[in-house]
């Protein structure tokens, strides 16, 4: 299989579940379970991996992959990532969805329009969604992925426009206030 040209990662192999090759699977997709409607998943070293069988378990699906028949040869798929080709996924014509993956080098502006950095990695660490950005030449900084920190994203127009205040970035004036009348940050 040709490498893809536009990866989009759909889902990362954990850990073994039981003796017969079945593992553990983080899913990024709406529905944990439609993991097995888009065919074919490609690893990055090109590998091709074909779902047998898929069930839903707490925060994971638990999945048989074609040729995976025993506890040794799961264990080295743990970390595998899996992708699918961007052209794969549905598009419903609608402008405001977008995929996590349609975020990444997307410009970040502040409240002015004035560019301020990217966006570099999409992130869920099981309390929400986290953008991670550049900002005034830091990288890493992570900002919450929420209406009010991230009021308009324009994937169209190639940025993502934030909110200062509510992404953590600008202290807010009414706090700032309020701290120099308890004589300093608390």
């Amino acid at each position: 299989m040709p490498k893809l040209q536009n990866p989009v990662q759909l889902a990362v192999i954990g850990a073994p579940h039981g003796v017969r090759g079945e593992l553990r699977v983080k899913t990024f997709t709406a529905d944990p379970l439609a993991l097995g409607d888009y065919g074919p998943l490609q690893a990055r070293d090109g590998r091709m991996f074909e779902i047998a069988d898929i069930r839903p378990a707490n925060t994971v699906v638990v999945v048989r992959f074609k040729g995976v028949n025993d506890r040794n040869a799961a264990e080295a798929l743990n970390g595998t990532e899996l992708f699918i080709e961007r052209a794969a996924l549905p598009d419903d014509g609608d402008e405001d969805d977008f995929y996590h993956t349609d975020l990444i080098g997307l410009e970040v502006r502040d409240e002015t329009g004035t560019a301020i950095g990217k966006v570099t990695a999409v992130q869920n660490f099981g309390g929400g969604d986290i953008l991670e950005i550049t900002h005034q030449g830091r990288k890493g900084v992570s900002i919450p992925f929420t209406r009010a920190a991230v009021p308009q994203v324009d994937v169209a127009g190639g940025f993502v426009r934030i909110d200062g205040i509510a992404a953590g970035l600008v202290e807010d004036d009414e706090e700032e206030e309020e701290e120099e009348e308890a004589g300093g940050p608390q």
